[in-house]
């Protein structure tokens, strides 16, 4: 999240706008969206690291500038383009010349639905024990890199104190690269004046969740 893709915490986009009213979908494209982008997420190989990083892949011009759901179907249909499901000579035609595989689940309607209601756990067992308690005062680093990473631009570099520990979870920076490897998360508070300086006379507090690499004791 080096890029145009990680907007969190930065100036110059202007407000964030609520929505008008409490509806998840304004048409019946976006819940044909969700819905096949929720039953991709049945397979296998998926992962919501992957599926964050083929989404940051987006060109920056397309990224700010399609529709939410618009952006899940460009990325679903890369992702299925990569496993071999569909080409690109399809999706232009828009007529199928696909031999049916094996589905993934969920395959029914009922399995999609307890599907979204029961979403996967990303929490791993782990031998190594936590570095960190709550209370401890650390430093996010200043280190970015290329590919995937949960750690917003906005916390690097500053003051937090760990608020909770949450045991091992898989780590998305090596999850998006095929490796299951856990690393513990915990959730670091800021306090708003740390990380903008025209906040300094707030007492707000931005509560961050981040994996144990992501840091350093202050």
């Amino acid at each position: 999240m080096d890029g145009v893709h990680d907007l969190g915490g930065r100036e110059g986009f202007g407000p964030v706008r609520d929505k008008d009213d409490d509806q998840p979908f304004h048409s019946e494209w976006e819940t044909c969206a969700f819905g096949m982008t929720q039953s991709s997420a049945g397979g296998e190989g998926w992962s919501i690291d992957w599926f964050r990083h083929c989404r940051e892949l987006i060109p920056p011009v397309d990224y700010l500038t399609r529709p939410y759901f618009d952006q899940w179907i460009t990325t679903v249909a890369a992702q299925m383009i990569d496993a071999g499901y569909l080409t690109l000579d399809e999706i232009k035609a828009g007529v199928s010349t696909f031999t049916a595989q094996p589905a993934y689940p969920p395959k029914t309607t009922e399995a999609s639905r307890a599907f979204v209601k029961n979403p996967k756990s990303y929490a791993i067992q782990s031998d190594v024990s936590p570095r960190y308690a709550a209370g401890d005062a650390v430093r996010c680093r200043l280190s970015g890199h290329p590919g995937h990473t949960r750690m917003p631009g906005y916390v690097r570099g500053h003051l937090g104190v760990v608020h909770a520990h949450h045991g091992a979870h898989i780590m998305p920076d090596a999850s998006v690269r095929g490796e299951k490897r856990g690393e513990h998360l915990y959730t670091l508070r800021f306090s708003a004046s740390e990380l903008w300086p025209e906040a300094k006379a707030s007492r707000d507090r931005v509560f961050v969740d981040l994996w144990e690499s992501y840091f350093d004791p202050a």
